[in-house]
């Protein structure tokens, strides 16, 4: 098992740092230039032209990682990881579309919101559905209802199966989201990522070869983020786009449910949900006080950027550290009101 988890990792590392070579001067040729948008902050236009859809570089690595290790589990009946994988595929699928129309009309808007929330919701429902019907989700001694893991209380509490799949899909488009609003400042999404696989590489080992299929998903996904961050850092050669945003969070949220401990993602996504929250206050605030903010600009990287309530301007670096060290302890902390689900 071990053997396999590290291999995973290494094909997803050298695969993605190495399609970089590739694929950013392709991006350059053929003009992928990320618009950067008016309100964002000023110092950000300097960005503009920079190669989008980059997230290219870790799905082809993790996806090839996957098919290599992953396809004995999958003849033996093993279907968690492919699914997780479809699943984080069509996800980036929606981003490509999203990121093919925005380059299209040269600025910074693609689908409509309603367009993408639609066929999330979708894609969602299904998801929870083949889980379903596969036993990936534990079945509730009660009829027509399924177990929900509580971290950190190690107890099930039974949920009614239709009212599991509404919220479930809610979660999941909820998380997704989140992650892509997570990417707006080079390396962020990608740093703030690395240590919920590392979490859930970990599970893995912890909870034995059963579990195998997405250890070598969530170890292959580890090793080709640290491989796509060698071109994402700051000053990023290339942006992952919402076809890696996108991809990204379908991962983080389908393998917490193909694991079947969906509420963790509550310590595991902190970054993630506090980002979300940021948007939710300030715009909720906007509205109530017509006009007032209580952050500069969210999301919440933004704020501290731009100078936060201290009027100290953080630099893009200082946030990638800042967000990466809470996601590890976060993670570390997760890890820990999960240990005793098996």
């Amino acid at each position: 098992m071990t053997t396999q988890i590290i291999l995973a990792f290494l094909i997803g590392l050298v695969l993605s740092a190495g399609i970089g070579m590739f694929l950013v001067p392709f991006l350059r040729k053929i003009k992928a230039g990320q618009s950067i948008r008016e309100v964002g902050p000023t110092w950000h236009q300097s960005k503009a032209g920079t190669p989008t859809m980059g997230g290219i570089m870790f799905i082809l690595a993790v996806t090839v990682a996957v098919l290599a290790l992953g396809w004995p589990l999958t003849r033996s009946g093993d279907w968690g990881h492919v699914f997780v994988l479809i699943f984080a595929l069509i996800y980036g699928a929606i981003g490509f579309l999203d990121d093919f129309e925005k380059l299209k009309h040269k600025q910074n808007l693609g689908l409509t919101a309603r367009q993408k929330f639609l066929l999330q919701l979708a894609v969602a429902v299904a998801f929870i559905y083949l889980l379903r019907l596969f036993g990936l989700l534990h079945a509730s001694a009660r009829p027509h209802c399924i177990d929900v893991f509580i971290p950190f209380w190690n107890r099930v509490i039974p949920v009614n199966e239709v009212v599991y799949v509404v919220c479930a899909a809610f979660i999941i488009v909820g998380t997704v989201n989140a992650v892509n609003l997570t990417d707006g400042v080079d390396g962020l999404a990608t740093g703030t990522s690395l240590p919920v696989f590392v979490f859930y590489t970990a599970l893995c080992f912890f909870w034995g070869r059963r579990y195998l299929g997405l250890g070598i998903f969530s170890a292959a996904l580890t090793g080709a983020l640290l491989g796509f961050l060698a071109w994402n850092f700051n000053p990023a050669k290339v942006f992952m786009g919402d076809t890696g945003s996108l991809f990204l969070g379908g991962a983080v949220v389908a393998t917490a449910f193909a694991y079947d401990i969906p509420l963790i993602l509550v310590t595991l996504g902190i970054v993630f949900l506090w980002e979300t929250l940021s948007v939710i206050i300030q715009v909720g605030y906007f509205k109530l006080t017509h006009g007032k903010r209580v952050f500069r600009m969210s999301p919440f990287h933004h704020h501290l950027e731009m100078g936060g309530w201290t009027g100290k301007k953080w630099k893009e670096k200082e946030l990638f550290c800042l967000f990466t060290f809470v996601s590890a302890l976060f993670a570390v902390i997760s890890f820990m009101g999960v240990q005793a689900r098996f």
